[in-house]
């Protein structure tokens, strides 16, 4: 099969390459997904460069998010399965066969039914950022009737975090830094969209509610003024991105406010967990709650110059034609 690669670490260009490899083939418990679409995520170009380097064995076919059919399986998985569409979540993760390929080989729970109406591109877009929405969003209980305040509402983890919330009935206001992200927010369904770079941002997310039950961050050091000023006893900020430099916390700020704060990393959130996410993500599909974001296809072979679009930050999803 044909696949994108690669067996050291750098820059996009000098370290990805398509070649022949051999088609891997379901051992016990896994099926083999013929690719449809592969969804790339911030966290692939970081392992790619080196930015959070993991151990390769031979090569490494990056991505983690994909969608397709599944047209073989291993031991103990029922052969019903075979032609069920499916979509994929942390295919790379620890293992070889990522969804940048013509075929990839993942643990059954990892393939998961497709549901009828639902786009492959959609399927393929929603692993890594809907999972972690699920998890910013839910690890200390329900939204239902929360106030939810989602950092970056255009982004592929934010415009899920507004759609779950709102589909598990939170009230959901969302900051953004301009007026096409604005629009890509409101249409998620955000019941408020702040542009945050505002001097009175603070003031119309207050107006919204006078305090936050859930706030889904990414950029904590930049953001945490605005953050403490909408927090107070039984806050929970949740944190799911690093930035470049390691933010310094206001101590004396953060216990006024009585304020919980998570940082999430989705290959470490336990598996129960992530089982639960999946069930409901999944759930949310099928009630049509999650929707596309903006999407820019790129054939396979032009692997590097996909992975570079997500790397200078792309508004929308980069997907993969194999």
């Amino acid at each position: 099969m044909r696949a994108a690669l690669y067996d050291t670490l750098g820059s996009a260009h000098q370290v990805l390459r398509v070649e022949e490899v051999p088609r891997p083939e379901p051992g016990p418990a896994e099926v083999r997904v013929k690719i449809e679409f592969s969804g790339v995520n911030p966290t692939d170009w970081k392992s790619r460069s080196g930015a959070t380097a993991r151990p390769i064995e031979g090569f490494q076919i990056p991505h983690h998010d994909g969608a397709g059919v599944i047209d073989a399986v291993g031991d103990g998985v029922d052969p019903a399965r075979i032609g069920q569409r499916v979509w994929l979540w942390l295919a790379a993760a620890g293992r070889q066969w990522g969804t940048a390929a013509e075929w990839s080989v993942v643990p059954e729970r990892q393939a998961v039914p497709l549901p009828d109406g639902v786009s492959a591109e959609l399927g393929a877009s929603i692993g890594v950022p809907a999972l972690t929405a699920h998890r910013c969003l839910f690890a200390d209980g329900p939204v239902e009737g929360r106030n939810v305040l989602v950092a970056g509402g255009a982004g592929a983890v934010g415009h899920f975090a507004i759609e779950l919330a709102k589909h598990a009935g939170g009230r959901v206001v969302t900051t953004v830094s301009g007026p096409e992200k604005a629009k890509l927010a409101a249409e998620a369904g955000a019941d408020l969209v702040v542009n945050y770079k505002n001097a009175d941002a603070v003031q119309q997310v207050q107006s919204f509610a006078s305090r936050m039950d859930r706030i889904v961050e990414l950029a904590l050091g930049a953001n945490l003024e605005l953050d403490l000023a909408v927090a107070g006893p039984e806050t929970h900020l949740v944190d799911y991105a690093a930035e470049s430099t390691d933010p310094v916390l206001p101590v004396r700020a953060c216990m006024n406010a009585n304020i919980v704060i998570r940082f999430v990393l989705l290959y470490g959130v336990p598996s129960a967990a992530l089982d639960q996410a999946v069930a409901e993500v999944s759930r949310a599909l099928a009630d049509g709650a999650l929707t596309e974001l903006p999407v820019r296809r790129f054939p396979l072979d032009q692997i590097a110059e996909a992975q570079e679009a997500v790397e200078q930050g792309f508004v929308g999803k980069v997907l993969v034609v194999p």
